[in-house]
């Protein structure tokens, strides 16, 4: 079983998300994305777990930033909750996934890789209106660093959840420099919930 407050940040991060408001307001600086975060059955046991990817919103064919996300209760006394990543062995077999989940169906815990720096702990606080506001952040001097085709790639990872929003600040990193080379660089990508596959949850 997993815990009710597991739950809630599932069903909040669970759907296809976009950031016209922002996209609008500040061209120069924001990107108009879609983001998909489908539920998908890996580590059933413990965990609720999200296939995720994004997209250009003109370009939804070219989605990219394929990921899993694997939600689970934690006994971590920073975070009651934690939020590990895994990349995919095969990403361009599952693009599209977002839109079409039936790509995901080939998606097996053999079939993807553990990130182990790439763990995030999640916090929560109550809101007046009812509901949680989670926010998910890499431990203190922690670097989410990871080799794909023979190369090494560094991601700023973070991300807050709630009820009405839900909030990026993922940005690329020079490994070298640590400077920001894309993603959140003045600030969170701010989407909004337009479709809800809470409902593909397994509680």
């Amino acid at each position: 079983m997993v815990s009710p407050e597991l739950i809630a940040l599932a069903r909040y991060m669970a759907g296809e998300f976009e950031n016209s408001d922002q996209a609008i307001a500040e061209p120069a600086w924001y990107v108009h994305l879609r983001l998909w975060q489908r539920p998908i059955p890996l580590f059933v046991e413990d965990s609720l777990t999200l296939f995720a990817e994004q997209a250009n919103y003109l370009y939804p064919d070219k989605a990219y930033r394929q990921r899993i996300i694997r939600l689970q209760d934690s006994s971590n006394p920073d975070s009651s909750i934690q939020a590990q990543y895994y990349a995919i062995e095969d990403p361009l077999a599952v693009k599209g996934g977002g839109c079409n989940p039936d790509l995901l169906n080939t998606l097996t815990v053999d079939r993807i890789q553990l990130l182990p720096t790439c763990k995030l702990n999640v916090t929560k606080s109550c809101l007046d209106s009812g509901g949680y506001r989670f926010q998910a952040s890499l431990p203190p001097n922690e670097r989410c660093r990871f080799t794909y085709r023979e190369e090494t790639f560094q991601v700023f990872l973070g991300f807050e959840a709630s009820p009405d929003s839900f909030l990026s600040y993922d940005k690329g990193i020079e490994p070298e420099s640590g400077k920001a080379l894309w993603g959140a660089i003045m600030g969170p990508y701010r989407f909004t919930k337009r479709q809800d596959f809470s409902a593909q949850l397994p509680f």
